[in-house]
């Protein structure tokens, strides 16, 4: 019997360099089946919409409004909604309190929306959580959406991992958790349960260690799942198969 395959449940394909044809080939070749790719504002949710439905097997996608671009969603707020209607997850949107690119306010109105919506379309959501645990915790505590809130790139230590673990969340871990200055990330994942736990790209961005400092891209998954199968104490296999079954379960599955 093969080995299961990985699933990165976060890469941004429409930021990479090359064709998204050949990136997924090679992410195929290193035993990636399949990518969730997430949208940042209208846009790049429509770009990510037109990746998938060239690769219906291969991609899944999400429309929102990054933290980032809060400022904007009176303006769009309609068009994602639409587009999330027909999409697999609403997001990336959240909260942003380290670079603070929109005001917080905005950013905090745009991120209860969109919450708003994954509630009312019942789909989950891909949450960017950046120096904003207490907040995006006080919104994911009232919005009760469990498994369903997909904590992405968590880079929370143990403290807000089981803090949010009792929200019943989802945390996916990325690149970051190969890093040696990484520690408070990989104590975290000890205490992140296996059954809602992923791993993620965020391609082009947090290649891991080995990797560094170059884009990230599908194929550099297996990297990110071996730490934490080290973390964990067991085979990178069985990391895959349950990163992977959580994934199916979240998200669902590219058809094919």
């Amino acid at each position: 019997m093969s080995d299961p395959g990985w699933v990165d449940t976060h890469g941004h394909l429409f930021l990479l360099e090359d064709d998204p044809s050949a990136v997924l080939d090679r992410a195929r070749a290193a035993g990636v089946d399949w990518v969730l790719c997430p949208g940042i504002d209208e846009a790049t949710s429509r770009s990510a919409a037109a990746i998938a439905a060239d690769h219906p097997d291969r991609v899944l996608w999400s429309a929102g409004l990054h933290p980032h671009d809060a400022s904007a969603w009176v303006e769009v707020a309609d068009a994602i909604e639409d587009l999330a209607s027909g999409a697999a997850a609403v997001g990336e949107c959240g909260l942003d309190w380290y670079r603070e690119l929109a005001p917080r306010d905005a950013q905090i109105a745009a991120f209860r929306d969109q919450v708003r919506i994954a509630s009312e379309l019942d789909k989950p959501i891909i949450v960017h959580c950046r120096d904003a645990f207490r907040d995006v915790f006080d919104t994911l505590e009232e919005a009760a959406l469990g498994e369903r809130a997909v904590l992405h790139c968590w880079t929370g230590g143990p403290k807000w991992t089981k803090r949010f673990d009792g929200l019943g969340v989802t945390f996916s871990f990325a690149g970051p958790i190969t890093y040696p200055t990484a520690d408070a990330i990989r104590l975290a994942a000890e205490v992140s349960p296996p059954e809602r736990t992923m791993v993620e790209t965020d391609s082009p961005y947090l290649a891991p260690q080995s990797r560094r400092p170059g884009d990230n891209e599908p194929a550099f998954l297996p990297e990110t799942g071996a730490m934490l199968a080290e973390v964990w104490g067991v085979s990178a296999a069985e990391v895959a198969q349950l990163t992977t079954d959580t994934a199916r379960r979240v998200f669902g599955a590219p058809r094919g």
